[in-house]
């Protein structure tokens, strides 16, 4: 099976990564050749990591690496491909003019999968002619660590697909986990409204973003305090999220804390952008805690 990856930033190159890394030819497709660059190169500082953990040898970076090609023209990279997964802008409408685009240009029993963390699977299928081969394959981020992989049916999804993605995730090495089309998933409908608390105790004074972190490190035994994890998934993709299931649900629970809004209104976006909940300025550890909201 031939592999197309549609976006080469954080988790479409660590998908990328995954892919190459198990035997499959994968095409990483961009619009940006800064981007693209950017992401094998990220791709091959992580296969480092791993040479250094004496988890692959040299000649297993060369060969993954290899199985990468990169393309900046979405016909060119996904002709003659079985499965796209798009990881793109967690935006509707741009997903939904990326799937309308594949449509056209895929063979007609190509799979089309999205990394989409809360966007209705059964909505944009309906933007292409292949509803029953449209699909959620949701990676947890970091791709090459993470397990799990949750498989998420639209309406239309036919069990034969289903059968195939999930067969597919298990020869990743992943653990595939089948759920149904609602917003939010599982993953994020249980987590999002977490970390929103956790920010809404922030915005009411009750504690600061050190405290409220160790109380859910100590106490929970999360390996990452809420504010944190906010910081290293992006406060604009939570933002994002959120706004998806309050749009979904119409139930006010999930309406984001005004203090999120105003953090990603204002640039505050977390480890992308140095400074979110936290100080990155100087390297990806949250060591100083941002002095508003301390």
């Amino acid at each position: 099976m031939n592999i197309a990856v549609i976006g080469a930033g954080t988790m479409g190159n660590g998908i990328a990564h995954v892919f190459a890394q198990h035997g499959y030819k994968t095409n990483l497709i961009d619009i940006s050749s800064e981007s693209l660059e950017k992401g094998v190169a990220t791709i091959g500082k992580n296969l480092d990591r791993m040479i250094a953990k004496e988890l692959i040898t040299d000649a297993d970076k060369e060969s993954t690496l290899n199985r990468i090609t990169t393309f900046t023209v979405l016909s060119e990279g996904v002709k003659e491909v079985q499965l796209v997964i798009e990881a793109a802008t967690e935006n509707t409408e741009l997903k939904l003019k990326i799937f309308g685009e594949l449509d056209t240009l895929c063979p007609p029993d190509t799979i089309l999968a999205t990394n989409t963390s809360s966007i209705s699977i059964t909505q944009i299928a309906a933007a292409t002619k292949r509803a029953d081969r449209v699909i959620g394959m949701h990676f947890m981020n970091p791709v090459p660590i993470m397990n799990l992989v949750e498989i998420i049916r639209g309406y239309n999804t036919s069990d034969k697909v289903t059968h195939t993605i999930m067969e597919l995730a298990k020869n990743l090495g992943k653990t595939p986990t089948e759920v149904n089309d609602y917003p939010g998933f599982v993953a994020n409908r249980i987590l999002m409204p977490m970390i929103n608390e956790a920010i809404e105790t922030l915005y009411n004074k009750v504690a600061g973003v050190t405290e409220i972190d160790t109380v859910m490190k100590l106490g929970m035994a999360h390996p990452m305090g809420p504010l944190q994890l906010a910081d290293f998934i992006g406060l604009d993709v939570c933002l994002s999220i959120l706004n998806v299931m309050y749009d979904g649900f119409k139930n006010p629970k999930y309406a984001p804390c005004p203090l999120l809004v105003n953090m990603v209104m204002a640039g505050k976006l977390g480890v992308k952008s140095g400074e979110g909940f936290y100080d990155y300025s100087t390297s990806r550890k949250a060591e100083k805690v941002s002095p508003q909201f301390s």
